[in-house]
C-alpha cells in the first residue's frame, strides 16, 4: 500500500470530490488516478457507494453504461462482480442490442469494497465532514472556484471541485404525515451549497423520489411465492479477468398486488403526502410509487413485485416496486394481503425523500458549469436518478475536473460512441422536466452500443487519457485479435452437407442444400455459434487453440449476424458527425438572427449549444432554424 506523504499540506488540494455516493466514487478514483492530489469529503466513511435503494446494478441500457465504465477504466463493473449475489441477462430473447446484464448485489459488501478500493488509491485522501459554503474567486465578473468550508468550521482549497450531493441537498424525508429533514434514512441533510449557488445565479428546482420498505426474510412464506433464478450460466461485468462469474446464486422472487391490496393502500390516500400537495418535486415517471401506480393505472387488478435479497448473510429483502409514502401502517396492512406476506416483518416502511437539483441546462458537455470555472456536476443532482447513471457521470467529470487542470481537452462522449455520451448530451442538451433514467429507446445508434462491445469502443479512449494501465490494454488487444481470427476462420472455412446434416435434424431446421461457409451459416439467425463449435471438430479444434471463450465467440456471432445493421448504422452516424463539425462560436447572439423563431432564439440563448449538431438536439429549434444556422455558419 502507498504511503501519505507526511510533508502534504492538509488543507489543498488539485480535486475536491463532495459526496461518497456512486458519482463521487468514481469521481475521485479517477481524478487520484490520473494523478490529481483528490480529496473525498463524505458525510460518513461507513457508507461509501452505498446502495440507498434497490441493491442491484446494472438492467435495461443501465447494464451497457456499467460495461461502459469498465472499458474506460472506472471501477464500477469490477466491485459489482466481487459483490454480486446473482446475475441475469435480461432480454436475451431480442436482438443482442437489447441484451442488458443485470446483478442483485450484497449491498453491504458492495460499498465495503468501494471503501477499501478508495483507500487504496494513491493521491486520494479522505475526510468525513459535510460541505456548508463554496468558496469562489473572481478575474472581473468571471467566478472561479476556489475551495469549500464545512461544518465542523475547516476551510479546504482546492482548483477544482466536484459536486456529487445526491439526494441530500436540503433533503426532506416523507412517511404519511410525518416529515424530517435527511438525505436517507439515518442521514443528515445538507445545507448552504444549495443557498451559495442560488445567489451566484444558479437556478435550482426539486425532485422527489421514494424507497420501498424492507422485510424479514423470517416472515415471508417462499412457497407461495415465484421463484426468479438467476441464468444457468452467469456472465459478469467487467472485462477484466481479475473478476469473476458468480458461483452460489441467490433466488428473487415474484409476488403480485391484488384489488384487496389497492382497497387498503387507496385508504390511505387523503394522508398520503404525494396527493395532498406536501410533496413538491417532480417524482420519476419510470419508477413510479405504488400510489402512482394506482392512479394511473386505475383499471389493473393487480401489479407485479420483485422481492430481492439485500445481501448473503441478512435477513433483508426489498420489495422492488413498492416505493411509497403512505403513512406506515397503510403499508404494513397491505403488503399482508399479498399471497406470501400474510405474517410479514417490515424493519423500516417506505419513505419519499425531496432534493434539491439544478437544471443541468447549466452544465457543458464536460460537466463543468457554465458561470462557474472548475466547478463540476454529476449525478442526482443533475436531476437524474439510479446508480449507473451517477457512476457514470462521476467518471467522466472526474476525468474532465483533472485535464482541465492540465490544460487538456475535455473528453466528450459521441452518442454513437456510448450510451453515456447519449446522457450527458441528453442532459446538457435537453434538460430534465422529471428524474432522468436511461432506456435503451433514448440510443438512436443502440445497435452500435452494445453491451458486447464496450470495450471495443470505449477502451482506447481510457487507454488515451490513462485510466488503463498496460495489463488491461494487452487483455484488450489479445480479445480484439481473437475475435478477428475467428471471424476469419469462419469466412475461411466451408462447412459439407454431411457435418451439418444431424445438428439439422435435431433443430428441426430446413436441410442445406448444397456447402456453405461457415460464415454464411453463422450470419443465419436459427444458427448459433456456441452449438456449432460443438457440432463441427475443425471449429472445435480452432476454438480450444486459440484460447477462444464463450464472450469471443458471442461477440464474433454478433459481430457477423448484424454486420449490415451495423455498416448501416455507422454510415448514418458519420453523416450526423458532419452537424457535430459545425460550431458556433462562444457568446454568439442569437436574439439578433430573426430569421430563426422565437422560441428557437430563446432556446439557444439558454443553453448556449457549441455545434449545429447540439443546436439540432435542443427541443424547440426546428429542421428550419438549423436550416439557417446552417446557412450562418457555413454546411
Amino acid at each position: 500500500m502507498a504511503l501519505i506523504q507526511p510533508n502534504t499540506n492538509l488543507y489543498e488540494y488539485d480535486i475536491i470530490v463532495v459526496g461518497a455516493g456512486h458519482a463521487g466514487c468514481e469521481a475521485a478514483a479517477a481524478a487520484a488516478q490520473l494523478g490529481s492530489r483528490t480529496l473525498l469529503l463524505t458525510m460518513d466513511m461507513s457508507k461509501m457507494a452505498s446502495m440507498s435503494c434497490n441493491p442491484a446494478v446494472g438492467g435495461v441500457a443501465k447494464g451497457q453504461i456499467v460495461r461502459e465504465i469498465d472499458a474506460l477504466g472506472g471501477r464500477m463493473g469490477r466491485i459489482t462482480d466481487r459483490s454480486t449475489i446473482q446475475f441475469r441477462m435480461l432480454n436475451r430473447s431480442k436482438g443482442a442490442a437489447m441484451w442488458s446484464p443485470r446483478a442483485q448485489c450484497d449491498k453491504e459488501l458492495f460499498s465495503r469494497l468501494w471503501r477499501r478500493e478508495l483507500e487504496q488509491q494513491p493521491n486520494l485522501f479522505i475526510w468525513q465532514d459535510a460541505a456548508t459554503e463554496l468558496i469562489f474567486e473572481y478575474e472581473g465578473e468571471r467566478a472561479r472556484i476556489a475551495g469549500l468550508r464545512t461544518r465542523m468550521g475547516v476551510e479546504f482549497r482546492a482548483k477544482a471541485i466536484v459536486l456529487t450531493n445526491g439526494t441530500f441537498l436540503g433533503g426532506l424525508m416523507h412517511c404519511g404525515a410525518n416529515s424530517a429533514e435527511g438525505g436517507r434514512a439515518g442521514d443528515e441533510a445538507s445545507h448552504g451549497i444549495s443557498e451559495s449557488l442560488r445567489e451566484l445565479g444558479f437556478e435550482v428546482g426539486r425532485m422527489k423520489t421514494g424507497t420501498p420498505a424492507r422485510i424479514d426474510s423470517r416472515s415471508i412464506d417462499f412457497s407461495q411465492l415465484e421463484e426468479q433464478a438467476g441464468d444457468e450460466e452467469p456472465s459478469k461485468f467487467s472485462f477484466s479477468p481479475d473478476t469473476e462469474a458468480v458461483k452460489e446464486q441467490k433466488s428473487c422472487y415474484l409476488v403480485y398486488t391484488s384489488a384487496a391490496v389497492h382497497s387498503t393502500l387507496r385508504e390511505g390516500f387523503a394522508l398520503s403526502p404525494l396527493f395532498n400537495g406536501t410533496i413538491q418535486g417532480i417524482g420519476p415517471r419510470y419508477c413510479p410509487s405504488i400510489e402512482d401506480k394506482l392512479r394511473t393505472f386505475a383499471d389493473k387488478e393487480q401489479h407485479q413485485l420483485f422481492l430481492e435479497p439485500e445481501g448473503r448473510d441478512t435477513n433483508e429483502y426489498y420489495i422492488n416496486g413498492f416505493s411509497s409514502s403512505l403513512p406506515q401502517e397503510i403499508q404494513l396492512a397491505a403488503l399482508r394481503q399479498i399471497k406470501g406476506l400474510e405474517q410479514v416483518h417490515v424493519y423500516r416502511p417506505g419513505y419519499a425523500i425531496e432534493y434539491d437539483y439544478f437544471p443541468p441546462t447549466q452544465l457543458r458537455h464536460s460537466l463543468e458549469t457554465k458561470l462557474v470555472d472548475n466547478l463540476y456536476f454529476a449525478g442526482q443532482i443533475n436531476g437524474t436518478t439510479g446508480y449507473e447513471e451517477a457512476a457514470a457521470q462521476g467518471l467522466m467529470a472526474g476525468i474532465n475536473a483533472h485535464r482541465r487542470l492540465m490544460g487538456e481537452e475535455a473528453v466528450v462522449l459521441k452518442r454513437d460512441e456510448a450510451y453515456i455520451g447519449v446522457l450527458i448530451d441528453d442532459l446538457v442538451t435537453k434538460g430534465v422536466d422529471e428524474p432522468y433514467r436511461m432506456f435503451t429507446s433514448r440510443a438512436e445508434h443502440r445497435i452500435l452500443l452494445r453491451q458486447d462491445n464496450a470495450d471495443i469502443r470505449l477502451t482506447p479512449i481510457g487507454r488515451k487519457i490513462g485510466l488503463v494501465g498496460d495489463k488491461m490494454w494487452q487483455i484488450f488487444e489479445q480479445k480484439k485479435s481473437l475475435v478477428e481470427s475467428l471471424i476469419s476462420f469462419a469466412q475461411n472455412q466451408s462447412v459439407k452437407i454431411s457435418e451439418i446434416e444431424s445438428y439439422l435434424k435435431r433443430k428441426n431446421f430446413e436441410p442445406l442444400t448444397q456447402g456453405r461457409k461457415l460464415y454464411s451459416i453463422v450470419s443465419r439467425n436459427e444458427f448459433s455459434f456456441l452449438e456449432l463449435v460443438d457440432e463441427l471438430p475443425r471449429l472445435k479444434k480452432f476454438v480450444a487453440e486459440q484460447g477462444i471463450t464463450r464472450e469471443i465467440i458471442e461477440q464474433a456471432e454478433i459481430q457477423i449476424k448484424y454486420k449490415g445493421y451495423i455498416e448501416r448504422e455507422k454510415l448514418l452516424a458519420e453523416k450526423l458527425h458532419r452537424l457535430e463539425n459545425i460550431t458556433i462560436p462562444d457568446g454568439f447572439d442569437f436574439m439578433q438572427m430573426n430569421a430563426l423563431t422565437i422560441e428557437a432564439r430563446q432556446k439557444l440563448t439558454k443553453i448556449r449549444p457549441q455545434t449545429i449538431g447540439q443546436a439540432s438536439r435542443i427541443p424547440g429549434v426546428s429542421p428550419a432554424d438549423i436550416n439557417v444556422l446552417l446557412i450562418k455558419f457555413g454546411r
